[in-house]
Order: C-alpha cells, then structure tokens, then sequence
C-alpha cells in the first residue's frame, strides 16, 4: 500500500472513531459542534500529511509509527488512551443530558467559536514544528543525522509541539460546549508533563547538543512559566 494510501486509510478510519465517539453518545448527528471540530481537526492535519508526503515521505513515515520504545512511555500510554477516549465521550452525553444547559447555563456561541479557533491553532502550531523539525515524531527517539532544533517556535519553549497538544485539548470541551469534561481533558496535563520530562531524560543522554539547548532555552512547555 502506498504511503498516500495508508495516510488516507488511517484519517477515515480515525474519523469514523472519532465521530462514533461524538455523536453515539449524543444520541443525534445534529451535534454541530462535534461536525465543526472534526472539521478543523482533520482538514488542516490530513493536508498537512499529504503535503509531506510529497516532499518528506520519510518524516511521515516516523509521524506514522505508534510503538513506543521505552518502558516509561509504553505505561504512560496504557494510562493515557483510555482517560482520553473516555473525556471525548462526555462532550456527547453532555449534549443529550444537558448538564452544562441545566446546571451552568449553557457555553455562549462565542465561547465554542473561540475554543474552536484555539484547537485550529493548536493543530497549526504542530504542523509548524512539524515542518521547523522534521525528525518530530509520534515516539520517543533519536535518529541517525538527527539535530538539535532551536529555531522558530523551539527558541521560546523546548516542547512547542506539546504546547500545541496542550491548547488543544484544553480548547476541545468547550469547543464542544461542555463545561463538564473540562476536568477529564485537563488530565492530559500532567501526561503531557510526565511525557516530556522522560524525553528531555533520552535527548539529554543521546542527542548531542541538546543539554546545551536547555541551558539557552529555559521554559519546557509554557513560556515565563514551565
């Protein structure tokens, strides 16, 4: 199968599980928040996959792989998949019980308007470290000919593609509407904390240069702040 296939293979099939997560719960496809964030979910990721693979086949290829090769991520991973697929599911049940309408009021339209845009921005963040640090991967490790990257969104934090991971998640239950899975969407938080913390542990001991790079640029996730 060829990698253009396989790209197109693995968004519908995400796609379909996504909007199973969305609208089943909901109990109705009239759900538009849930058609709107699959919207700005995939359009921008899918053409952004589509474009490398033209013209960095090899890059998309690491971004495919999903096997983790530490122990510590392996575990983090067992915790992390579950809490998630259950946080998208509240959004639904949110929608076809009305806890955020009944009990706080409903979110305004402006409100799931912007946390709309805030997941659009988180995703464009990723596909500009994506395109600054093409050995960016979906696992944890250190490639032959890989580099220390310090430029664009990497001289103002160390992490900026789990900044855009972080905004997206943050801005997804609201932009969903639902108050009530703010809590289970900030979980990924920690995960993404924990996460980094154990990569920054292999970058250090394999990626020479990188130590250095700390030293230049303070902040990991959030600038002034972590």
């Amino acid at each position: 199968m060829s990698l253009i296939a396989r790209i197109i293979l693995a968004f519908s099939l995400g796609a379909i599980v996504l909007a199973a997560m969305l609208f089943i719960p909901a109990g109705t496809l009239k759900f538009w928040p849930g058609w709107v964030l699959m919207a700005v979910l995939f359009i921008p990721t899918i053409s952004f996959y589509l474009y490398f693979a033209k013209h960095d086949p090899e890059m998309i290829e690491r971004r495919m792989r999903n096997e983790e090769q530490t122990s510590e991520q392996k575990l983090l991973m067992r915790f992390a998949r579950p809490v998630l697929l259950a946080a998208f599911l509240l959004p639904g049940l949110d929608y076809r019980l009305g806890w955020s309408r009944t009990y706080l009021g409903g979110a305004p339209l402006w409100l799931l308007l912007l946390s709309q845009v805030l997941v659009l921005g988180g995703i464009l963040l990723v596909g500009w470290v994506i395109n600054i640090n093409r050995f960016a991967s979906r696992t944890i490790q250190v490639e032959a000919g890989q580099k220390v990257v310090s430029s664009g969104p990497y001289a103002a934090v160390r992490h900026p593609m789990y900044l855009g991971g972080v905004v997206l998640f943050l801005a997804t239950p609201l932009a969903l509407g639902s108050y009530f899975a703010v809590p289970a969407f900030t979980l990924v938080i920690p995960v993404f904390a924990y996460r980094l913390l154990n990569e920054e542990k292999v970058l250090r001991r394999e990626l020479p240069g990188y130590s250095e790079y700390c030293l230049r640029t303070r902040f990991r996730l959030v600038p002034f702040v972590w």
